[in-house]
């Protein structure tokens, strides 16, 4: 009798195992499910890889509920181009229309240049009507046109003609550009090319060393207002050091426009130390250029009072 634990020759057990290549599979019986005695693996199976995650995208916490993917939305660029082509030929198509139906219509004809019924007045006014011109008090056309001269303040007192300026010549000045500004040669560039009409100027003298000098520059009636161009350019140059007076100056009251400067002093080696002291004011066509020089400081009061009363013949 055999034991029991012995297996006859005739039946396998569930350990036997056939020899079946590596890598191949047990047939089984049809309409069977291979199980998983039936196979032999040749190696562990390869791990999953993980899959990238966009960094949009939620991540679910453990034990949470599953996130649904974000909806990606279309982007709109193309619709807005789609309009804005679609506006553009309807602007193109539309010009295009017009200029077609006017080019159909017949020409207006334009009324003629010359009509006398727009002169003014329609009718003169009878001679007992006429008004009486302004008086020269308050027409300053009358003012200026007249004697230049005329207008330049009368000689302070205390103070003389100075018979030294030769730059005058009985009252009018022909060499301003030369005697008032370092680069002549521009300056009277700019003169010929702003209508400059005519300079009138005076200078007087007081004492051993002060000298006065004033200069009234009218321009001729244009577009631009040159007497404020002028002015305004005067001015401009007047805080610098090189050229200018070194600061800001005081304003002149009762011009709207003007303003006085006293000058750094100027020290040359074997020369008396230079006082200068200006004044900048346009009223209408004219600009005033007002200069004190002495030896010794010269006050605000000076130069401003030289410039009132220059400024109220003005």
């Amino acid at each position: 009798m055999e034991p029991k634990d012995t297996i006859s020759d005739g039946q396998a057990g569930p350990l036997a195992a056939k020899e079946i290549p590596v890598g191949a599979v047990e047939p089984s019986p049809a309409g069977a499910t291979p199980g998983p005695e039936s196979v032999l693996e040749a190696g562990p199976e390869p791990e999953p890889q993980p899959q990238p995650v966009p960094e949009s995208a939620p991540v679910a916490e453990p034990g949470a509920a599953p996130v649904a993917a974000p909806v990606v939305k279309r982007p709109r660029g193309r619709t807005t181009l789609l309009i804005a082509a679609a506006a553009v030929l309807g602007i193109a198509g539309g010009t295009a229309v017009g200029y077609d139906v006017q080019a159909g219509r017949a020409p207006t004809p334009l009324p003629a240049l010359s009509q006398p019924d727009l002169a003014y007045p329609a009718k003169a006014l009878p001679a007992d009507k006429v008004p009486d011109p302004l008086p020269a008090s308050q027409d300053r056309r009358v003012r200026t046109d007249g004697d230049l001269r005329k207008l330049l303040a009368d000689r302070p007192a205390g103070w003389s003609d100075d018979k030294s300026a030769l730059v005058f010549r009985d009252g009018w000045l022909d060499e301003y550009a030369s005697r008032a500004f370092r680069d002549k040669g521009p300056q009277y560039e700019y003169f010929l090319e702003s209508g400059m009409r005519r300079i009138a100027g005076a200078a007087w003298k007081r004492g051993q060393y002060r000298t006065a000098e004033t200069y009234l520059v009218q321009f001729r009636s244009g577009v631009v207002q040159e007497a404020q161009a002028l002015a305004q350019g005067q001015r401009s140059y007047m805080p610098g050091t090189e050229f200018g007076a070194g600061n800001d100056g005081d304003p002149l009251k009762g011009s709207g426009n003007g303003r006085y400067y006293l000058y750094e002093v100027e020290r040359k080696p074997g020369y008396l130390p230079t006082y200068r002291a200006r004044a900048i004011v346009y009223r209408g066509d004219i600009m005033a250029d007002i200069n004190i020089y002495d030896t010794v400081p010269i006050s605000k009061k000076d130069i401003r009072t030289l410039a009132e009363r220059q400024l109220e013949r003005l």
